[in-house]
């Protein structure tokens, strides 16, 4: 059922500048559980964050993109980032990301069963490839190129993975990475279920009072600017001010690559012009000789040995020229 948008709450921070300070205190734990439970479609409950390279203090200087790595209770890896600048390498950066998580939290010899589940959630604000919907979720599956089966775990390896207290183990994907992309300028505006809403918040940074959606209550009262202490607002405002300087670099960036390749483009128009008008002028004059040593009674031949063209060239200009 779509939302009708009425009321606008008080002026909120900037989700990803939440990730980086507020939302990493436990006592903010529940915001981030909230949306993570509206995402994955079950009871999320955060036990710590954990730390990577921009949860670092001198984070709020990372370019374009902020993250955050937490653990729940079932002991399976959560990283949430925001990318705000395309990256033509982005979904390449997402496997190593996983990967990195992955081997990061595994012991030299321990089982494989020791290997986590990892999720990776980005929220990212540019076009990330082709694409109709503004939500994509993407697991791994074996199927069959005979049959188009799916493969399926057997009886014995449930319980293997059960005794291993990992009891959500159901199917192959559950064993394996999953991914999300929230592709944030895609979303409508039009909120018409719980993830909606949460898509509205990162799209326009702000929770309307008649949203119900878990962990928005609790945006609403702890992200809130107003309370802020007079520290965290000032570092707040250096976040917006670090990423209008990042965007006005990229922009004057891509302006500048813009401007150089119109300027090569129109070097490279008039050296062709110039070329192709020397050629031009080269030509006449050769067709000019051809035609006044005709006159003049010289064979083909003898023109032919003069002008360096072929008998037949010479012959063609004379028959366009009413001279043959």
């Amino acid at each position: 059922m779509k939302t009708k948008i009425k009321t606008k709450s008080k002026t909120l921070i900037r989700f990803d500048w939440a990730m980086k300070r507020l939302l990493r205190q436990k006592a903010n734990f529940t915001v981030l559980e909230g949306f993570l439970s509206v995402l994955l479609k079950e009871k999320i409950k955060i036990i710590n964050i954990k730390e990577s390279e921009s949860n670092k203090a001198n984070a709020e200087d990372k370019f374009n993109r902020v993250d955050i790595f937490v653990e729940n209770t079932h002991g399976e890896l959560l990283i949430v980032e925001m990318q705000n600048s395309e990256e033509a390498d982005y979904f390449l950066r997402m496997l190593f990301g996983v990967s990195k998580a992955i081997t990061e939290h595994i012991a030299e010899g321990e089982p494989y069963s020791k290997v986590r589940k990892v999720y990776h959630i980005n929220i990212v604000y540019f076009k990330l490839g082709q694409s109709k919907d503004y939500v994509y979720h993407g697991t791994t599956e074996f199927r069959g190129i005979h049959c188009h089966d799916v493969l399926q775990l057997t009886k014995d390896q449930k319980k293997f993975f059960a005794a291993k207290n990992r009891k959500n183990v159901k199917e192959i994907k559950n064993l394996h990475p999953e991914y999300f992309l929230l592709c944030v300028e895609d979303f409508d505006n039009v909120a018409k279920d719980s993830l909606d809403q949460w898509m509205y918040y990162l799209k326009n940074n702000d929770i309307p009072d008649e949203f119900t959606a878990p962990g928005l209550e609790e945006a609403r009262k702890r992200l809130q600017y107003d309370k802020l202490s007079e520290q965290e607002k000032i570092d707040y405002h250096h976040h917006l001010k670090q990423r209008l300087y990042e965007q006005s670099s990229i922009n004057t960036a891509t302006m500048k690559g813009e401007t150089k390749g119109e300027a090569k483009g129109l070097a490279k128009g008039l050296a062709e012009g110039e070329a192709i008008g020397r050629a031009a002028e080269r030509a006449e004059i050769q067709e000019n000789v051809v035609i006044n040593s005709h006159k003049s009674g010289l064979s083909v031949e003898t023109i032919s040995s003069i002008t360096g063209l072929t008998s037949d060239r010479i012959i063609e200009i004379l028959k366009r020229h009413g001279l043959m």
